[in-house]
């Protein structure tokens, strides 16, 4: 009796020291990272009809504008319009005052009236030896047609012998030595007259220059009243009367009212996929227009790229720059295919593995997969997944390496 005591104590005790350990080697399993359930989003793997499409967020711009950079520096005396004005092209905007350019124009005026004086004084000076060299060249050759008809008739004489042959000999030497002359006096005037026309001709071109510097002074004050380039829409401008302008500062921007273009960051994902002729739609108050992409910027800022699009025809009633529209792109046309609901894990897992819940629901093991296509809602699974498999769909940031997850409820 005492022997069967003693058993029944130790099988007493086994059973109390079972029950003791087993929840703490429960503890010590690796059972995963507890999460509540409450705190998860599961999505079902389900066979259905792939929507190939991105919808991303665009912004309407102007299609063109002409940005306002001052010209000239100087004070804002007058300001006759104000922001967010219809302007037309040719209306005065502003009025600026720069003393400093008034005076640089005076000076220039004041080189351009000395210059067109000794200009004048250039000129009366080459006519007067324009005059000078025709008079003296009449006079030499009246000089010499007199010595050569002297010397016709000395010759003549000397032929029936009534002059001697020395006075013949000097007649002819006085017909070459005027014949020298006027050929000498001939080069020398054109020489001198060839320096004076040089000489006139760059005093002139400094003259020409000198009006091109007033010109260009000129054209300076008149950039001090800013007009309008183009008929639009005035943004961007702030002036004040006494403010001051430097030089290149842009003081507005001009809008086309009439035509936009939409602005869209896309997820770098669709980079090869989205480029210039693909086609979509926005639609606005139940009515859809079709648009176009127009351009693709390729360079990736934060995993996202920029796209240009047009409105294939008239652009919707009422649009205004600066709002923003759901802008659908069509990629494909739609496919079956093995669909899983898009969602947070995206981001932490890049589409290459997932936690898929166990039968049962109370935990989840990770499990590399490959995804296909994908839109706002829908993520295409190539393989690792089967239907019915139910995956967690929000977000893992706070799960860490963890290989499987224990949910509680």
């Amino acid at each position: 009796m005492p022997r069967r005591r003693r058993r029944l104590w130790i099988v007493a005790a086994a059973i109390v020291a079972t029950l003791i350990a087993v929840p703490a080697l429960t503890q010590l399993l690796p059972a995963g990272l507890s999460v509540a359930a409450r705190d998860i989003r599961v999505a079902t793997v389900a066979p259905g009809v792939f929507m190939d499409e991105v919808i991303v967020r665009a912004t309407a711009e102007p299609a063109s504008s002409v940005l306002l950079d001052s010209v000239e520096s100087g004070r804002v005396e007058e300001v006759w319009v104000k922001d967010g004005a219809m302007v037309q092209a040719g209306q005065p905007l502003f009025r600026l005052s720069n003393p400093q350019r008034r005076l640089e124009l005076l000076a220039r005026q004041f080189d351009m009236a000395q210059q067109l004086s000794n200009l004048s004084s250039m000129r009366v000076q080459y006519e007067a030896a324009r005059s000078e060299y025709r008079r003296r060249l009449s006079a030499l050759q009246d000089a010499l047609g007199e010595t050569r008809r002297q010397h016709q008739r000395n010759q003549q004489l000397g032929a029936q012998g009534f002059i001697s042959q020395a006075a013949l000999e000097t007649s002819a030497d006085k017909l070459s030595q005027q014949t020298r002359d006027l050929a000498d006096e001939q080069r020398s005037a054109e020489d001198e007259l060839k320096i004076k026309r040089e000489a006139l001709a760059q005093m002139e071109q400094a003259v020409h220059g000198l009006n091109g510097g007033i010109k260009l002074v000129g054209s300076g004050l008149d950039a001090l009243l800013m007009k309008a380039p183009m008929a639009g829409r005035l943004t961007n401008f702030t002036l004040q009367v006494g403010a001051s302008v430097q030089q290149a500062d842009r003081v507005g921007r001009i809008d086309d009212p009439q035509q936009f273009k939409l602005r869209a960051q896309v997820d770098e994902f669709y980079l090869n996929r989205v480029g210039a002729g693909l086609k979509g739609q926005v639609v606005i108050d139940g009515q859809a227009h079709p648009v176009r992409v127009i351009a693709s910027n390729p360079q990736v800022k934060d995993g996202r790229f920029e796209l240009e699009l047009a409105f294939a025809g008239a652009n919707p009633p009422g649009l205004r720059a600066g709002q923003s529209l759901d802008c659908q792109l069509t990629l494909g046309e739609p496919k079956p295919a093995l669909l899983l609901a898009s969602g947070a894990f995206l981001n932490d897992s890049g589409g290459a593995w997932a936690f898929v819940l166990a039968p049962g629901g109370t935990a989840a093991e990770r499990r590399a997969i490959r995804l296909g296509r994908r839109n706002n809602t829908q993520l295409e699974v190539l393989s690792g997944l089967a239907p019915g498999d139910r995956v967690i769909v929000s977000s893992y940031g706070t799960y860490g390496q963890q290989e499987r997850l224990s949910l509680s409820r």
